[in-house]
């Protein structure tokens, strides 16, 4: 069969293309820019925008499951053309549809994936560690991070892990109508984050911890409005249920244990140095 999968040069996307084409699976790549894809080998890549709607007839043709995200565009806005994704869908044959969910509540994809007939798993992280890479340019400069909500912890999940749990699903039985939420094998504060980026690294790195306000600031000057720093204060203070809470569903999902935080580091050392 042929498996669709959207948002393919992102963090979730381009590892899971990768893991599709060792598996021996015709992948189907819908990106907006093929031309600098840079996706491996075996893949094709086509042109397409999911939020746009462009593209859809002719990315969907043939498939038979699709690897889905709920929201699109530079600034990542929930899908608003739903109903267009799934009667595409629907007309082309897919059968069976992955979901890497954006927020906690029901997007308007998700409710037209389930109005629409499709099987379907969502997949929900609560954090991905490659907001991590966030840090590089202040630690590569200074030897520092500065953070406020020392103490909040999180589950950070690996990106790649989101990707396996996503391949299992389009590629096996026994995973509709199921919501994962999908965790790392532990939760860190701030300041242990940084304490495990030291140590894979091997050097000193400083953790000053900001205010409240001073976190609210610095999101105001990045840009983002009332809405976004809500929602950022929320994750920090008040996080989801599974938020901070070590869930074991990778490892159930793909027999293997989630990859840890230090791993993840070694992966990306040269970004930090």
């Amino acid at each position: 069969m042929t498996i669709l999968v959207t948002g393919a040069t992102g963090n979730v996307g381009r590892p899971l293309v990768a893991e599709l084409l060792a598996a021996g699976h015709r992948v189907r790549a819908l990106t907006r820019n093929p031309a600098k894809a840079d996706l491996p080998a075996g893949a094709e890549v086509v042109a397409g925008d999911l939020a746009g709607g462009s593209g859809l007839e002719a990315a969907f043709e043939g498939v038979t499951a699709a690897h889905l995200i709920c929201f699109g565009g530079d600034d990542y806005a929930p899908l608003t053309n739903g109903e267009q994704i799934v009667s595409t869908a629907v007309r082309a044959g897919v059968r069976r549809v992955t979901v890497l969910k954006g927020d906690v509540d029901k997007s308007p994809l998700e409710a037209a994936i389930e109005a629409g007939g499709l099987e379907w798993t969502y997949l929900a992280p609560v954090e991905f560690m490659s907001n991590t890479l966030e840090w590089a340019a202040s630690i590569r400069e200074e030897g520092t991070v500065r953070e406020g909500f020392a103490e909040a912890r999180s589950a950070m999940i690996h990106d790649s892990d989101i990707a396996s749990v996503a391949a299992v699903a389009l590629t096996g039985d026994g995973h509709a109508g199921q919501e994962y939420w999908l965790t790392g094998p532990e939760a860190l504060t701030m300041p242990e984050r940084v304490r495990v980026l030291g140590e894979v690294l091997g050097r000193e790195i400083r953790f000053v911890e900001l205010s409240r306000d001073e976190m609210i600031a610095r999101w105001r000057a990045e840009g983002y409005g009332d809405g976004d720093i809500e929602f950022f204060l929320t994750v920090r203070t008040d996080p989801p249920i599974t938020g901070d809470l070590v869930l074991p569903t990778v490892e159930k999902v793909t027999g293997r244990p989630a990859r840890t935080f230090a791993q993840w580091v070694r992966e990306h050392a040269a970004v930090f140095n």
